[in-house]
């Protein structure tokens, strides 16, 4: 198959929707993924990832790192990854939408078990819930890879008992909520625990537990589920670390002390 030179708009924001869902150690043509939105958009798994690669080279977090990546489409890839860094509640679910007209269907059908719930609703109050499913489906599938598809305290690596926890709560910045750097993976337990407050994650990247917490020492389930993470690294992910800022909200706000 010839490439054509030129990608459209709709394809790099496709390419920027699966870079954002992938581990980085799986950005090659061998990808079953890559493979899938190759055929979608009739190029070469070759070229999607070399497009992958080109917004690995424009993502700050690598270049932090040193790793360079391919910057020879960096001119078409930047554009795209400014406005999904400026915008990312609006381009996650545009790059959804254009997802699923490929695969000749209907956000609305893709995502029907997150949205069978709101099918009374109309309108613009209808538009903007889908939206904010969608984008909290995306949100936890970019986590769940960011994380290798892991706990990241217990490593437990079943997706259906995966969570994508938020460091600060989804309605606290609208403007962070997609942000991968304020998502932890957990497993439910961890997850409720962490979101009420019950045990935190320093800037070390340590586990604590809350004072309260710790007034049940005495109970089995604290020495089996609680105990033993004192003091403990949670995994690390495989891109983007918790963010600092948010990792201490928690600490100062949510965390019982």
């Amino acid at each position: 198959m010839a490439e054509r030179k030129l990608w459209t708009r709709d394809e790099l924001v496709l390419a920027l929707n699966l870079y954002l869902k992938l581990p980085f150690g799986k950005l090659h043509s061998k990808t079953p993924e890559i493979i899938h939105l190759a055929n979608l958009i009739e190029r070469t798994a070759s070229a999607v990832a070399m497009r992958l690669n080109n917004f690995a080279a424009v993502d700050p977090y690598h270049r932090q790192r040193g790793i360079v990546g391919l910057t020879g489409g960096i001119k078409q890839v930047e554009p795209i990854w400014n406005e999904f860094i400026d915008n990312k509640d609006e381009l996650l679910f545009e790059s959804e939408k254009i997802l699923a007209e490929k695969e000749h269907t209907s956000i609305e059908n893709k995502y029907s078990p997150d949205l069978k719930d709101i099918n009374h609703l109309k309108g613009e109050y209808k538009l903007r819930e889908v939206k904010t499913r969608v984008n909290q489906n995306v949100f936890r599938r970019i986590v769940i890879a960011n994380y290798n598809g892991r706990c990241a305290i217990t490593g437990i690596d079943i997706p259906d008992l995966l969570l994508a926890s938020h460091i600060l709560p989804w309605s606290k910045n609208e403007e962070e909520r997609l942000n991968p750097e304020n998502g932890i993976c957990l497993s439910p337990l961890y997850d409720k625990a962490y979101d009420k407050g019950y045990i935190g994650i320093t800037e070390k990247y340590e586990v604590v537990l809350s004072n309260q917490l710790k007034k049940k020492q005495n109970e089995g389930y604290h020495q089996i589920h609680f105990a033993p993470l004192q003091g403990s690294k949670i995994v690390m992910p495989k891109k983007y670390q918790p963010g600092i800022k948010f990792l201490q909200y928690h600490m100062d706000v949510i965390f019982k002390g």
